[in-house]
């Protein structure tokens, strides 16, 4: 022990991040200030996990409300401040329009499949909004407002947040073509096939372990206090069939839960084969739908 009572290896590790300084907010596009990089937990054997946040610029009236962002990859690669393929040119970028529309944006990592398995990726995005919650006040958002947004595998885990967790509910969810049925053959999909992606993220394939795959699939979780749904998917898309969300909405509706199923013609995942400006449109669609959640 040293003279401060703590061991050298507590003194030489990084601050935790439930306390650790707050770096500083750094200006990005016009109104929008970023803090890159932030740690908000710590997993024992694995990497820090980090999110970015994007925040208004200019000072607003009361706590912001919050989208939370879950990048796709297949469970197996992605950034976390990536939303797709079809955003990767937008000037201003996604997540800093979002922003500039008076939300703050929380863009989360997550462990990937070859680095753990099934819960971990759901259990990372419950710890980045307990830590989210526990900082609100030094980032001036309010949790008990937060819209999470996923697209495709992204778009899996973003469901399944706004159907489990509860301490603090979410108030939405914006998903945009994300598996729902690990169940199922589906579209390319088959679920003895040990080596797809959902099988990776599993650490089996999902026929081999039946209830792993259930607990994994956003339908089995669907009750009729969910909180709204915007589900948009690509009537073309040929990596994660479009029934997916189909189904999803459709239990949903049974389930007495509101729901919006918008699909989209001649799209082919991550929106390939439509135009910039209905990607546009379909970011405005969803952008609206989650100001009508906070309003």
């Amino acid at each position: 022990m040293t003279a401060t009572g703590h061991s050298l290896r507590e003194l030489i590790a990084a601050p935790h991040p439930d306390h650790a300084p707050l770096p500083s907010r750094a200006p990005s596009e016009p109104d929008v200030h970023e803090l890159r990089g932030v740690p908000y937990a710590e997993v024992e054997g694995s990497r820090p996990l980090e999110l970015d946040l994007w925040l208004p610029g200019s000072s607003r009236p009361g706590p912001l409300p919050l989208v939370l962002f879950v990048h796709g990859g297949a469970w197996r690669r992605g950034r976390r401040d990536d939303m797709g393929m079809r955003t990767r040119h937008w000037a201003p970028r996604p997540f800093a329009r979002i922003a500039a529309e008076g939300f703050a944006v929380a863009c989360a990592d997550y462990r990937l499949s070859g680095e753990a398995t099934f819960p971990a990726p759901l259990d990372d995005l419950r710890a980045a909004l307990r830590w989210l919650t526990l900082r609100s006040a030094e980032l001036g958002i309010d949790t008990s407002r937060t819209v999470v947004w996923g697209e495709s595998a992204g778009g899996h885990l973003a469901s399944l947040l706004a159907l489990t967790h509860a301490d603090p509910a979410l108030v939405g969810a914006v998903i945009w073509y994300g598996p729902s049925d690990l169940t199922a053959a589906r579209g390319r999909f088959t679920p003895e096939d040990a080596t797809t992606p959902e099988a990776l993220m599993l650490g089996t394939a999902p026929a081999a372990a039946p209830e792993l795959a259930r607990g994994a699939s956003p339908l089995t979780h669907v009750h009729a206090d969910a909180p709204p749904f915007l589900l948009v998917h690509g009537e073309q898309d040929t990596m994660v069939d479009c029934s997916h969300s189909r189904s999803l909405a459709s239990a949903l509706e049974q389930a007495g839960s509101p729901v919006e199923l918008r699909t989209v013609q001649r799209a082919d995942h991550g929106w390939l084969g439509l135009s910039d400006v209905q990607v546009e449109g379909l970011f405005a669609h969803s952008l609206a739908f989650a100001h009508r959640l906070v309003a």
